[in-house]
């Protein structure tokens, strides 16, 4: 019996190959690839590689129109939705570099109010391009910088007019004439009062804008500068005359000048802890420190106890420029608290419907 002889594997390879391809599969290979097949089941499916996210970050256009011309100035591009106003405020001074960022004034609407800076693009956005009008508004200064200037100049003023210069008084009279105990107590309570509004500016208070224009530091210098000078004079003249009341009118008003520089101080640190605590969720409330009482009447108890504090300088020293600007005080206080007794009104109403600005029942 003949045994049929296969063809041996490089011969039948070179057949293979000779006919174009594999005509058919081995036994042998059906096998392996069976169990490769199995091998790959039994590891799992393939994953197929990751296919490249494509970025689906919308970006705005911001333009900048002039707010008096309506000309474009500048549009700037590709503005991330997280960015703020001061993030565009930068990109437009590296377009105007004229223009920093602190003197850049942004509305929505022609006459509408100026943006704050931490107002983000996305919440001011309808479409992908943002018109904003820009309004210049001049020279500024930081807020620490205004009131460590408006508030050193009265202090060294009034220290001027303290030591009796020859160029402002006359140097005879000044050996002449004693100097009341009044006059000793009147400066110290004015540096006091000064000092502690430094201080407080340093330490105590946070400001929220970081600037503020030139032209409104100029007016305040020249308001506390000048009234300063003019109470200054008066008090420390050669022929001042104490109050009608003697001892007891300077003692009781200096002992109530004390406890209204006192109040002040510490509700200037309770409305700075209740900021930085990040409660603001209720109205400001007192707490175990009698000064902070006042909160229970009024809702700008730091306007009382200023006002307070200059209507006791006033009856302490009895003259006409002390009062004068003390009225002027009183009005001023009464105006900043009728305006933050609104804002309270609408955050906290039920805590505040029934408290008053600045005095209670008057105002």
């Amino acid at each position: 019996m003949l045994k049929r002889q296969n063809p041996s594997t490089p011969e039948r390879r070179r057949d293979l190959a000779a006919h174009g391809g594999a005509l058919s599969m081995s036994h042998n290979d059906s096998r392996s690839f069976f169990n490769l097949s199995q091998l790959v089941l039994s590891a799992g499916q393939i994953r197929p590689s990751p296919a490249l996210k494509h970025s689906k970050i919308t970006y705005f256009e911001v333009e900048i129109v002039d707010v008096q011309s309506k000309k474009q100035i500048c549009i700037v591009d590709k503005v991330p939705p997280a960015s703020t106003l001061l993030d565009v405020k930068h990109k437009f001074h590296k377009a105007c570099p004229q223009w920093y960022p602190s003197r850049v004034g942004l509305q929505l609407e022609r006459n509408g109010p100026f943006l704050k800076d931490s107002v983000s693009i996305q919440s001011l956005a309808v479409s992908s391009i943002v018109t904003l009008y820009f309004t210049d508004l001049g020279q500024q200064v930081g807020w620490t910088t205004f009131f460590l200037t408006e508030y050193t100049g009265p202090l060294l003023i009034y220290l001027l007019f303290y030591i009796r210069l020859s160029t402002i008084y006359d140097q005879v009279e000044s050996r002449k004439n004693f100097r009341h105990p009044v006059v000793h107590l009147a400066c110290f309570c004015h540096c006091l009062h000064y000092i502690r509004h430094l201080l407080e500016t340093l330490f105590v208070h946070k400001f929220s804008e970081g600037h503020t224009p030139l032209k409104n530091m100029i007016k305040g210098c020249a308001f506390y500068w000048g009234f300063t000078s003019w109470i200054a004079y008066y008090i420390n003249h050669p022929r001042y005359t104490p109050p009608s009341f003697g001892h007891k009118q300077v003692s009781y008003a200096a002992l109530a000048f004390l406890m209204c520089e006192a109040g002040n101080h510490f509700i200037n640190v309770a409305l700075a802890h209740q900021t930085n605590s990040g409660n603001r969720t209720c109205f400001p409330s007192p707490t175990y420190n009698p000064f902070t009482w006042l909160f229970l009447l009024v809702s700008c108890p730091n306007y009382t106890y200023e006002a307070g504090s200059w209507i006791s300088f006033t009856v302490m020293t009895q003259t006409l420029p002390v009062g004068i600007f003390a009225f002027l005080m009183v009005i001023q206080m009464s105006l900043w608290a009728q305006k933050k007794h609104k804002l309270y009104l609408k955050r906290f109403y039920p805590e505040v419907r029934r408290k008053a600005a600045i005095i209670p029942i008057i105002f």
